[in-house]
Parts: C-alpha cells; sequence; structure tokens
C-alpha cells in the first residue's frame, strides 16, 4: 500500500514563499501521477496542480498559475510544490494525492492520500 506524507507548511506573510514536500513511501510512487489539493473550512476541496508521473505534463489551477510550481524528484520518490507570491486565500490544508489517472480531476479521482499540512497566509 503506497504512502504519501506531506510536509513543509506553515505560516507565512503575504507575498512569502513556501515550499511543500510529498514523500512517497515506495518505489512505486514514480508510477503515479501526482495532485495537490487544498481545502479551506466550509468549501470543497480544490485541485491546485498536478504532475504526471514522469514529470513530463504539469498542470495549474488559474488561481495559482503563474505563482505556484510542481516537481518532482522520482529518485528521490518526491513531488514538490513551490508556493511564491502566496496571498491571504491561498491559505488552507493542502494536500497531496497520488493515482493512475492524470489531470486536475476530482479527488476521488485519486487513490492515495496524506494527511495534509496547514499553510496560513497572514495579511
Amino acid at each position: 500500500q503506497l504512502q504519501v506524507v506531506e510536509s513543509g507548511g506553515g505560516l507565512v506573510q503575504s507575498g512569502g514563499s513556501l515550499r511543500l514536500s510529498c514523500a512517497g513511501s515506495s518505489f512505486v510512487f514514480k508510477y503515479h501521477n501526482v495532485g495537490w489539493f487544498r481545502q479551506i473550512p466550509g468549501k470543497e476541496r480544490e485541485g491546485v496542480a498536478c504532475i504526471s508521473y514522469s514529470g513530463a505534463t504539469v498542470n495549474y489551477a488559474d488561481s495559482v498559475k503563474g505563482r505556484f510550481t510542481i516537481s518532482r524528484d522520482n529518485d528521490a520518490m518526491m513531488v514538490y510544490l513551490q508556493m511564491n507570491n502566496l496571498k491571504p486565500e491561498d491559505a488552507g490544508v493542502y494536500y497531496c494525492a497520488a493515482g493512475t489517472y492524470y489531470g486536475l480531476l476530482p479527488e476521488n479521482s485519486y487513490d492515495y492520500w496524506g494527511q495534509g499540512t496547514q499553510v496560513t497566509v497572514s495579511f
């Protein structure tokens, strides 16, 4: 059973940067597409970025294009989300998810989920 674990969340001022990390538990991680989702209390979880298993293809939600960058290092079994120019509306719990389908898909398209990491953006 593949497991994924997020890290890197924290408190940052508006305009600041954070890098989130997603660690896969086994070599099969490199054969899975990965998405980053975020959830704000009272709202549905939304996909913000995704990357294909090879890293060759990426997609972003319109709200983060030009500010967030998703990347992966399959040798290290890691996926990253570099978040720049953070805004208060970017705050929430960020989740990493792995699955066999690719794209900014609904959350039920992904099979393996982490516990999330909190991102707080102050004004």
